[in-house]
C-alpha cells in the first residue's frame, strides 16, 4: 500500500489561498494570513510564489491544469471519435466549472476578486488561451481532420473561446452547451 505524496509547500500555500479566497475573498487574503494559515513566516511565503500576482497566477494556473485534465480525459475516452471528444470535454469542463468555489470566487464582484484575479480570466488571459489551444492542438493531431493548419487553428480558437465564454456565463446546462459545440465541430471538422 502506497500512501499519498505530502503536498509541497507551494501546493499548501497555494491550497491555502483557494481556501480563503473562496471563504473571504481575494482581497483579504495577504501573505501573512497565508503564513499563519500554513505555518510558516511570510518571508517563506514571499519566496515561494513572490508577490500577490504571482500567487493570483500560482492558483489560476493549477485550475486550468485541473480543466486541462478533464479534457485529456474525454480525448482518451473517444480516440476514434473527434466530435464525441469535444462534446464530452466541453461537457466536463463546463459541468467542473459550475461546482467550482474558486471560479465562482474570481467571477463574483462581491469577493472583490475583480481587481486582480478576474483579468487573469479575461483581458490578460492570452497565456491561458495559448496552453488551452496547445493542448486542443495536440489531441486532435492523431484525428483525420480536413482542414490545414490555419483553419484548424481558428476552429480550435473558437472553440477554446466559447468553452471559455461558458464558463464564465453559462446560458445552458453544460449538457445543452457541449451538444451544441459538438453540432458546431461536426460541420467544420469532419
Amino acid at each position: 500500500m502506497t500512501l499519498p505524496a505530502t503536498p509541497s509547500l507551494h501546493e499548501r500555500i497555494v491550497d491555502a489561498a483557494v481556501r480563503l479566497t473562496t471563504e473571504d475573498g481575494w482581497a483579504r487574503v495577504t501573505m501573512s494570513r497565508l503564513a499563519d494559515a500554513v505555518g510558516v513566516s511570510r518571508q517563506t511565503v514571499h519566496h515561494e510564489l513572490g508577490t500577490k500576482a504571482g500567487l493570483a497566477e500560482a492558483m489560476i494556473l493549477r485550475e486550468l491544469t485541473r480543466f486541462l485534465g478533464v479534457v485529456e480525459l474525454s480525448f482518451d475516452a473517444h480516440p476514434d471519435d473527434l466530435v464525441e471528444a469535444i462534446r464530452g470535454a466541453a461537457r466536463g469542463v463546463l459541468e467542473h466549472a459550475h461546482d467550482n468555489r474558486l471560479l465562482h470566487a474570481v467571477v463574483s464582484a462581491t469577493h472583490g476578486a475583480d481587481t486582480e484575479l478576474l483579468p487573469l480570466l479575461t483581458t490578460h488571459a492570452q497565456s491561458l488561451l495559448g496552453v488551452a489551444k496547445g493542448v486542443i492542438v495536440e489531441r486532435i493531431a492523431p484525428y483525420d481532420v480536413p482542414l490545414d493548419a490555419a483553419h484548424l487553428d481558428a476552429a480550435v480558437d473558437m472553440v477554446v473561446r466559447v468553452v471559455l465564454s461558458h464558463v464564465m456565463q453559462p446560458s445552458a446546462p453544460p449538457s445543452a452547451t457541449a451538444d451544441d459545440l459538438a453540432w458546431i465541430a461536426a460541420r467544420v471538422l469532419r
